[in-house]
């Protein structure tokens, strides 16, 4: 009886061990990266292709800047998922990987909704014509 409940919660264990451990990209071969949620065989092959043509990544502003696709929007969601740039991860992940592993999705919307607001107001006011008094 007992080996029927060790087992699976041993290997449930390992499972959960092996999801959650930190992969580095400078280190990492194309499984581990594969392993990375969001990190799909086209990113993997390119940020394996891009530190094998010009070196390790410095940090994670270098890597936004060599491997098309990588944004910040994405090193956010990569980096709750596990990956990182020589053992550290992005900036800003915490709070981006809180608001989306709560469930609450409408934060994230809402946050997302100021973002663009913002942007169009200073869009708006740099096309304003300047006002002339009569």
């Amino acid at each position: 009886m007992l080996k029927k409940f060790w087992l699976p919660t041993l290997a449930l264990l390992m499972f959960a061990g092996s999801v959650f451990a930190a992969v580095d990209v400078n280190s990492a071969d194309q499984a581990a990266l594969d392993s990375i949620t969001g990190v799909g065989p086209a990113t993997s092959k390119a940020i394996l292709a891009e530190r094998e043509k010009n070196g390790n990544f410095k940090d994670w502003a270098d890597l936004e800047r060599r491997v098309k696709g990588v944004g910040s929007r994405n090193a956010v969601k990569l980096s709750a998922a596990g990956l990182t740039v020589n053992g550290k991860s992005y900036e800003g992940a915490t709070a981006g990987a809180k608001a989306g592993k709560s469930g609450d999705k409408g934060a994230a919307k809402s946050v997302d909704k100021a973002d663009d607001k913002a942007a169009d107001k200073a869009a708006d006011k740099a096309t304003e014509k300047p006002v002339t008094g009569k």
